[in-house]
């Protein structure tokens, strides 16, 4: 009688997102490909945050993808924070950051109790490098982890030297430039453009946040990476051997979603508002190819209104036509105020169009008459208009932005900076005031714009990332095959 060979397990992976926007959408697009390949998925998540992807999940499903959310109940009240605070882009202060890390902390209980009543049981975390207990936890039930980190491999490496040789620490000024040693490109920054870690300003959180991350990094057994290996190959070689932990580049994710209705409801916390949507599209369809400037500057983004009203002026006197996405409600009412004084709304009407809250991003970049992304240079937004095939206009805010700027307007050269010398770190911008002027603002659309020899440069090599970026996450493609290498090794391990 012949013996009856067992069939092999179906992996099932164990998705935890970290609750901003910025970390979210990219780990949900990963988890979205990883179930796209037969891998049972659980994400874990809040109630609140379960409403920005239910909706694509719930089409994910119906098309009989393994995936599957499942929510836990966010402590606000323990952690004395405002109902419905969530996530760090609904803290109504950066003061409250403390508080919703300890939130976060708190949900490691009731996460280890769903870990234990899943079946089959999930035999790999893959976690935000934010969730500091996930190590515990998969050492707890015997399972690898891996970390989502959704910095780019090059700022990865600039911090990673910067920590190592000091070097910042002998400046004799915030505004005197230095070489970062150890890259294989010449990158020149000041002390003032430094991450938190290395330039905390007011807000220590960011230093002793950076200490407990590297620590929970620890025993992790690799990291997964929202990038692709043709973008920055130097920098992965380069995060390998300074982690010693294997990388997997799978991006860019945002390529996951293929039909408009995906691109549309990424990340909204609404349902989505077709109406709405058309009426964008049929705006940009009245623009020619290549000649909208399309500006946002992330989730997070608290610009004083002297600063927002600085940038509504250069978008007007660069008379292009534009979308502006004003985010946040950091001094809204004294913002709306001057607009109805200023008639800036009105007086645009022609020109501009003007967004509130959340932005369908992807499906705008996607159309024809983009022509430049003015971002604050998060490695997402970034990613999305390499997706898209447009340079950038680049203003870097805070965290690692100002790398993710010497990466597009240096090293890949699809990008002009609009000449922001400082980062502003949350809950600090009263302090610095207005940093960028309209003057700089419209020169740099000038720049991008451009017909001429330098122009048509950048606009062509963006056109080249764009397509290498499709190239890799299509089947045989480098993002697509370290996929398949993940899961290989992830059954290798289960099965030793």
């Amino acid at each position: 009688m012949a013996t009856q060979v067992e069939p092999k397990k179906k992996l099932h992976f164990l998705i935890i997102p970290f609750m901003t926007q910025g970390h979210l959408i990219p780990l949900i697009h990963i988890a979205r490909l990883l179930a796209k390949r037969n891998v049972t998925i659980t994400i874990v998540t809040t109630p609140l945050n379960a409403v920005r992807f239910n909706s694509i999940i719930d089409r994910d499903t119906n098309s009989g993808l393994p995936i599957q959310v499942l929510q836990l109940r966010f402590p606000h009240a323990e952690a004395e924070l405002p109902e419905g605070c969530e996530s760090v882009d609904t803290l109504p202060s950066p003061s409250l950051l403390t508080n919703f890390m300890y939130a976060v902390g708190l949900l490691q209980q009731p996460f280890e109790k769903l870990f234990q009543e899943l079946e089959p049981s999930p035999n790999c975390i893959v976690s935000d490098k934010n969730i500091l207990w996930s190590g515990d936890v998969a050492r707890k039930f015997g399972v690898p982890r891996i970390l989502f980190d959704g910095l780019s491999c090059f700022a990865v490496s600039c911090i990673h030297h910067l920590r190592v040789s000091k070097v910042h620490e002998s400046v004799a000024s915030e505004s005197e430039p230095f070489v970062v040693p150890g890259l294989p490109d010449r990158i020149e920054l000041t002390r003032a453009q430094l991450s938190g870690a290395f330039n905390p300003g007011s807000n220590q959180l960011f230093k002793s946040m950076r200490e407990k991350v590297m620590e929970a990094e620890e025993g992790a057994y690799g990291v997964v990476k929202n990038s692709f290996e043709e973008l920055e190959s130097e920098y992965e070689r380069e995060y390998k051997k300074t982690t010693g932990k294997k990388v997997w580049c799978v991006g860019p994710v945002s390529l996951c979603n293929e039909d408009d209705l995906d691109k549309a409801q990424r990340g909204n916390f609404k349902a989505s508002n077709k109406e709405e949507e058309e009426y964008y599209l049929k705006w940009l369809d009245s623009w020619g190819p290549r000649s909208v400037v399309y500006a946002c500057l992330g989730s997070l983004s608290r610009f004083t209104p002297p600063q927002q009203i600085e940038l509504g002026l250069g978008l007007e006197e660069s008379k292009r036509p534009f979308i502006w996405v004003i985010r946040g409600a950091y001094k809204k009412e004294e913002f709306e105020n001057w607009l109805k004084e200023d008639g800036y709304e009105e007086r645009v009407k022609g020109q501009g169009l003007l967004i509130r809250g959340w932005a369908p991003q992807v499906l705008i970049l996607s159309h024809p008459s983009i022509g430049a992304l003015l971002t604050h240079c998060g490695w997402n937004s970034t990613l999305e208009g390499i997706c898209a095939g447009v340079p950038m206009i680049t203003w870097p805010l805070f965290a690692e932005q100002f790398y993710n700027e010497k990466f597009v307007v240096q090293i890949s050269k699809i990008g002009v900076s609009v000449g922001a010398e400082k980062v502003v770190h949350l809950g600090d911008e009263e302090k610095f005031g207005v940093l960028v002027k309209r003057d700089q603002i419209k020169e740099a659309i000038d720049k991008v714009m451009e017909m001429g020899k330098d122009g048509e440069e950048r606009r062509k090599k963006a056109q080249e990332l764009a397509e290498a970026a499709k190239k890799a996450t299509q089947e045989g493609g480098s993002s697509y095959v370290n996929i398949t290498l993940l899961l290989e090794d992830i059954k290798h391990l289960n099965d030793a």
